[in-house]
């Protein structure tokens, strides 16, 4: 299973990831009208691709042009905002090839690199959320001992070795991507080209242990500790800095928008996996399957539009940085506004002398 909209309507996913022999068209009949969810798609993909590029554009935008340096919980989530800005920029392709008719039309080139752009957010994104982590359970578990960690230089050397290391784990989107003609489905299809099925299941379970159980370890175990560590303020009424408080509120819900956005993603991804290996089976659970697999990966993909929202609301910090920049905007667009301000402020002071 792929973390791209990869199956026709009627073709199984598992022809799309390179078993080509075995297709719900020859083996299992079709039992769901996916009409219903094809027509709703592509709408769906395009709300999602303007709201997600406004939304992220604006975080980005509020980080990099603020006056104050980025901390470094914020150089973390300004790197998960450019991550989340990728995603829905290549997400209209898809808009396209679904309202085409499963038909790719952007050819080779385009093909590798949107399914690229999308599969290193899969991977990069969880991994900033580690970062975010880490960087908390520093600041509230290990406060004096570690504190030269928590540098700004370090953390953008650890950003550039997270967007490395997903664009490393991105390598068989390069290499096995193809866009084919199939002629007895009448499209001409963007799919992973697997050698064999050992090969899909291989690079799935990858995606499964680098992308959620690997980094949900490191969260988890970093969460316990943080919460474990503001009762014990809590209990001895010991006041933590309040932005570390703020900051460490922020990434308990960006954590959690992401556990609910992409839980049910990895489950279908994993119980694919187990259908493809032969250790489940059944047409009704295949048929199942792929539905969820739509469902699931578009719940994903909304985790991009949900991350800057969470920023606006939780984060008071940001907040605050939006508010100063925009009064920043409004002063240089108004250059009068600071004179007629002082001059209004002269005049009062002489008149109450």
């Amino acid at each position: 299973m792929n973390l791209q909209p990869t199956s026709v309507p009627y073709l199984s996913t598992t022809a799309f990831n390179g078993d080509q022999n075995h297709t719900n068209g020859t083996d299992c009949p079709q039992q769901y009208d996916w009409e219903w969810l094809h027509t709703g798609q592509p709408v769906y993909i395009l709300i999602i691709t303007v709201v997600g590029i406004v939304f992220n554009v604006f975080v980005l935008g509020v980080f990099c042009f603020h006056k104050k340096a980025c901390t470094v919980a914020e150089i973390y989530l300004s790197n998960l905002a450019a991550a989340d800005l990728i995603l829905v920029a290549c997400l209209p392709f898809w808009a396209v090839y679904i309202s085409n008719g499963f038909n790719w039309p952007f050819g080779l080139f385009m093909c590798k690199v949107v399914n690229l752009g999308i599969k290193v957010n899969s991977y990069s994104s969880i991994y900033f959320l580690v970062l975010v982590s880490i960087d908390r359970y520093v600041a509230l578990v290990h406060t004096m001992s570690h504190a030269r960690m928590r540098r700004p230089k370090y953390a953008k050397l650890g950003c550039l070795l997270m967007w490395g290391f997903g664009l490393l784990l991105s390598v068989p989107t390069i290499i096995f991507r193809r866009v084919k003609y199939f002629p007895e489905y009448g499209v001409n299809a963007c799919f992973l080209d697997y050698p064999n099925v050992t090969a899909g299941l291989f690079f799935d379970g990858i995606l499964i242990v680098f992308s959620f159980i690997i980094p949900i370890l490191f969260i988890s175990f970093c969460t316990i500790k943080i919460i474990q560590a503001l009762k014990i303020q809590a209990i001895e009424r010991f006041n933590a800095q309040n932005t570390e408080r703020k900051a460490t509120n922020l990434m308990l819900a960006v954590l959690l928008a992401f556990l609910i956005c992409w839980v049910p993603f990895h489950m279908v991804t994993a119980l694919d996996v187990l259908l493809r290996a032969d250790i489940l089976g059944g047409c009704h659970l295949e048929s199942v399957l792929d539905i969820c697999n739509q469902i699931s990966t578009y719940l994903a993909f909304f985790n991009s539009v949900l991350n800057p929202i969470l920023y606006v609301i939780v984060g008071k910090n940001f907040r605050k940085k939006a508010c100063e920049l925009f009064q920043h905007w409004k002063i240089r667009k108004n250059p009068n506004y600071e004179s007629s301000r002082s001059s209004n402020l002269s005049a009062t002071l002489k008149t109450s002398v």
